[in-house]
């Protein structure tokens, strides 16, 4: 489906495109300007022009992405639909127009804002009819049951039971095609003996064999330990967790509403920001990564010789931790520990004094030197530049029994910085990471491309004074 909607944005980019360039060769005036074009398919076929042609449909796809218009493709809203090409179609204008076609040579300069309108208004209507024509025969079939998703409720209790009931009952599917229930602690076995009911212990292999697309969450009793606990296994599965707008409240003490009608769900294995932000906040990410890699690079060999010359062992340091949806990844690091830190295999916080740590490796920290290969973490995207700090899973399973919300920082990559670990610091024990928890669930709260600015001036400002310890 996310295919279709790319084919189809660059076939009504291009066709756009060229219509506007006849529009551009008539009202131009380039014959008049001499430019040695003597009819309008011979500028038609010129190199810049078909070169054009197939650059500036490819530049749009780009804006396009960036306006998270792709990362939804099945329950598209008509009305957010309408304001993201509006705006991303206005966008792509401006761009080529000021980069690119200013400097057209024209007889008659007031034809310049005919221009832009004329290419804002055919890019928009083309590409909007194109995708309005997928997405109504999309929501068609899932309207006419043609398009079902297999999926999983979370909970056998009566509120389960009572919103399969509802769900069957509309006139006009929301795509929900329910196999069966999942028992959690706390509900009653109530569900209709015409579906399965599964243990939260099968549910991976439940939706490898089931090919399960959504899960909703449906308990009877909301036990916020309980709720949150699941909500942390169920991250993993790399699929949609959808609430009621009550539980929502309740785990997130802020509610959205997408969907009006039938039953509206809210998303949690996602973050409040928005689709574009998200979009722009992975480019920004990967770009400046890059950059920084390659211009650091000779600092990078300079370390890695004092770091082999101090002590023995290897230059970078490799540790499982736990990200993005549950997942764990291995992070990197400089090595500022003497080989074979943790060689009991009980994990251990560094603390104060900690002979563990070199003398290079102090300076390294203080300074927050030893962070700098997680700039690879970011490009292979198990990490951001911004965002909560990951833990191992020996350390989360303490902060989890504490403090369950912990569970809602998987809803975004972690990040080489974080709100939590410029107003906060390093963590040395369970009582401060759970103390550090609630600057980065404030982050959560309020993500967006200007607090992560704001976050990474704070933590320049870290390094340059040396209070990273």
């Amino acid at each position: 489906q996310r295919a279709k909607y790319v084919a189809v944005d660059f076939i009504t980019s291009s066709v756009a495109w060229f219509l506007y360039n006849i529009a551009r060769y008539n009202f131009g005036g380039i014959l008049i300007e001499g430019q040695g074009f003597t009819s309008a398919s011979s500028f038609l076929l010129s190199a810049n022009v078909l070169t054009g042609q197939v650059i500036f449909p490819l530049l749009m796809l780009g804006i396009y992405y960036l306006s998270g218009y792709y990362s939804e493709v099945f329950r598209k809203s008509r009305l957010q639909e309408f304001v993201t090409t509006f705006a991303s179609t206005l966008v792509n204008t401006l761009i080529i127009f000021f980069v690119v076609l200013i400097n057209d040579v024209i007889s008659v300069r007031s034809y310049n804002y005919e221009l832009i309108l004329m290419l804002w208004g055919v890019t928009f209507a083309f590409v909007y009819l194109g995708r309005c024509i997928i997405t109504g025969l999309a929501l068609r079939r899932i309207h006419n049951r043609r398009w079902k998703f297999p999926t999983l409720i979370i909970g056998a209790g009566k509120n389960a039971v009572d919103f399969v009931t509802r769900l069957q009952s509309l006139k006009r599917s929301l795509g929900y095609d329910v196999i069966g229930y999942v028992t959690i602690p706390g509900d009653d076995d109530s569900h209709p003996a015409d579906l399965p009911t599964y243990s939260l212990g099968a549910i991976r292999q439940v939706c490898a064999d089931r090919d399960v697309k959504e899960i909703i969450m449906l308990p009877t009793r909301i036990d916020p330990t309980v709720v949150m606990t699941t909500v942390n296994q169920l991250l993993s599965l790399n699929r949609p967790i959808k609430v009621s707008p009550d539980l929502y409240g309740i785990l997130m003490s802020k509610v959205r509403m997408n969907n009006i009608y039938g039953e509206p769900l809210i998303d949690i294995s996602v973050s409040n920001m928005s689709a574009s932000s998200l979009c722009i906040k992975r480019v920004l990410d990967v770009a400046i990564s890059i950059v920084t890699l390659i211009i650091l690079s000779p600092v990078f060999a300079v370390i890695a010789i004092a770091i082999k010359r101090g002590s023995k062992g290897k230059v970078i340091f490799r540790q499982e931790r736990i990200g993005y949806h549950n997942k764990p990844f291995m992070i990197y690091k400089f090595r500022t520990m003497c080989e074979g830190a943790e060689s009991d295999g009980t994990p251990q916080l560094s603390k104060d004094g900690d002979e563990r740590v070199t003398k290079l490796g102090r300076f390294m920290r203080k300074y927050r030197i030893d962070e700098l290969p997680q700039f690879w973490n970011v490009i292979n995207g198990t990490m951001s530049i911004v965002g909560p700090r990951p833990e191992r899973q020996f350390y989360i399973d303490q902060i989890v029994n504490v403090a369950p919300d912990y569970t809602l920082l998987h809803q975004v990559r972690p990040g080489i910085t974080s709100l939590g670990m410029v107003k906060y610091g390093y963590a040395r024990n369970v009582e401060e990471m759970v103390g550090r928890l609630k600057y980065d669930l404030m982050y959560m709260e309020n993500m967006s491309i200007l607090n992560d600015m704001k976050i990474v001036i704070y933590t320049v400002k870290t390094v340059i004074t040396g209070q990273g310890l």
